[in-house]
């Protein structure tokens, strides 16, 4: 690379006389945030963009700075997507395969953080069953349509150092239910899931990467009570300072969309493929919930990423 990237680089910043007219991107979650925001960047550096949100009238409004940054022959199409349906998910994989056109790159950016205790339309657990596995069966449904060289990024989090998955109970039916533990487990079936996808595909010549997009302030703190987001942040601050590390440091959106166009196009695909990144480096191992950095190395375990392959397709009742 020509230049070195960090926590404080923006999508434009990476993205810097990249051309990638020619090439067709599917971002999922472009209603607001991060999804927006990579959706521009790729649009005005000339890619043509598949965007999938579950409520269009809201995406539709929400990219309208996605078409007036449209350059190079870029655009964006809308198509709809409930991670937290498998009809849905289904539905919209099956089109994508009816209509046959190849993808370049595909970002699993939707999800859901640190709601209260529910369940999807298929009775999982709210954020395990949108996070990973409305994911799950979507990728694995259009993958397909991958082209040769064509690579995955899965939007985890630094939140996967709260909880390892519980292959036994995913469900929370005999475990106390906490919103971040739920959190942490999904954001760790984030990264198990591309270390399994990329074992599977690299042969193939296709890569995953999973990263982590920094403390942002987006809609997907929107569950939280008032002051709770705050409270976690204080909460954070003083691990981080007991264990002489710096306080938390807010990224703007196009900083925390950098990592993920940056994994996605400028990383060579076999310095980040199976691996977790963010600040637009791979990440080093790390142990414990005190650092919010690095990453935890049960979600990298390659062992437990099979396991949570069979698991998922148990409960999905599909094959991949």
């Amino acid at each position: 690379m020509a230049e070195p990237f960090g926590a404080t680089s923006t999508t434009d910043d990476v993205l810097n006389g990249v051309n990638l007219s020619g090439m067709r991107i599917l971002v999922t979650g472009v209603s607001a945030g991060l999804g927006v925001e990579t959706a521009r960047v790729l649009v005005a550096h000339g890619a043509e963009v598949v965007g999938a949100a579950r409520d269009l009238v809201k995406a539709e409004a929400a990219t309208a700075p996605v078409r007036a940054a449209a350059a190079k022959g870029g655009r964006l199409e809308l198509v709809a997507l409930d991670l937290a349906s498998l009809a849905s998910v289904r539905a919209c994989a099956d089109a994508l395969v009816a209509d046959g056109r190849k993808f370049d790159l595909v970002i699993a950016n939707a999800g859901v953080m640190a709601c209260p205790q529910g369940k999807t339309a298929d009775g999982f657990e709210t954020q395990f069953g949108t996070n990973h596995l409305g994911h799950f069966v979507f990728v694995n449904r259009i993958a397909k349509l991958f082209k040769p060289g064509a690579r995955l990024v899965n939007l985890s989090s630094a939140g996967h150092r709260f909880s390892d998955v519980d292959l036994d109970d995913p469900n929370f039916e005999h475990t106390p239910y906490t919103e971040f533990g739920a959190y942490g487990r999904s954001k760790t079936a984030n990264i198990l899931f591309t270390v399994e996808f990329d074992r599977r595909h690299k042969a193939n010549g296709m890569r995953a990467t999973a990263v982590h997009p920094g403390t942002i302030q987006t809609e997907l703190g929107r569950h939280m009570q008032p002051g709770n987001l705050q409270q976690v942040i204080d909460d954070m601050n003083k691990a981080a300072v007991a264990a002489g590390q710096p306080s938390v440091a807010w990224k703007t959106i196009p900083q925390g969309a950098a990592t993920t166009v940056w994994a996605g196009i400028v990383a060579p695909a076999d310095m980040v493929g199976g691996l977790y990144c963010e600040d637009c480096h791979v990440a080093e191992h790390a142990e414990g919930t005190a650092a919010r950095g690095g990453v935890r190395p049960y979600a990298l375990d390659p062992d437990r990423a099979r396991a949570l392959w069979a698991k998922s397709e148990e409960m999905v009742g599909e094959r991949f």
